[in-house]
């Protein structure tokens, strides 16, 4: 089974509120890139389909998270497969049909220039990361407040949001702080750059 695949199984085996398939729908459209793009230009999962690759190891981390003995029964923190699945597999659609092919001069081996390709971010709507993938899906089906904060605060620290709404929200929504880890697990131990 390819990510593409496995994505979309996962997507259907769990996530079951009302305008979910319609999410999908866009998903596989022509009107997104979400199945080929990468998941950044210069970093982890650089290549055709990182995006994909990248949704599926934070669903992965988050499941392997969220099912320590600390975390089920010492904090007490349980949540459904739909709000897992919702949170890791579409975190990052704020990345959709943003990046471009371009080609830059770099010197081969043997010193002389030749032109490669690369990928360069053009976001035509820049609302921002977290906070643009909770409008996007909230466009086809609601959100809980606690999946919504842990979208919107996915990238903890590492963002430019202000260090103190962060540690409200990981205060107030264990689920955030739980998607943060899994992402920075998936971005910095599971993912190349290529």
């Amino acid at each position: 089974m390819n990510n593409k695949e496995r994505y979309i199984q996962i997507y259907k085996d769990n996530i079951k509120r009302p305008g979910a398939d319609k999410l999908l729908d866009f998903l596989l459209s022509t009107h997104s890139d979400f199945f080929t793009c990468p998941a950044s230009t210069r970093f982890h999962g650089n290549f055709e389909g990182g995006l994909v690759e990248h949704s599926l190891n934070v669903y992965d981390c988050l499941k392997d998270y969220l099912s320590r003995n600390r975390v089920t029964n010492e904090y007490d923190w349980h949540y459904s497969e739909e709000s897992i699945a919702i949170v890791a597999l579409l975190h990052d659609i704020c990345k959709i049909n943003c990046y471009k092919v371009s080609t830059r001069n770099k010197k081969d081996e043997n010193g002389q220039w030749i032109q490669v390709p690369f990928y360069e971010f053009d976001d035509s709507m820049p609302y921002g990361h977290g906070e643009k993938s909770v409008y996007m899906i909230s466009g086809y089906m609601r959100l809980t407040r606690e999946e919504a904060f842990a979208i919107r605060y996915h990238m903890g620290f590492a963002g430019n949001e202000d260090a103190r709404n962060v540690g409200s929200a990981f205060e107030m929504f264990p689920l955030a702080f739980a998607l943060s880890v899994s992402d920075m697990e998936a971005t910095y131990y599971l993912e190349e750059k290529r």
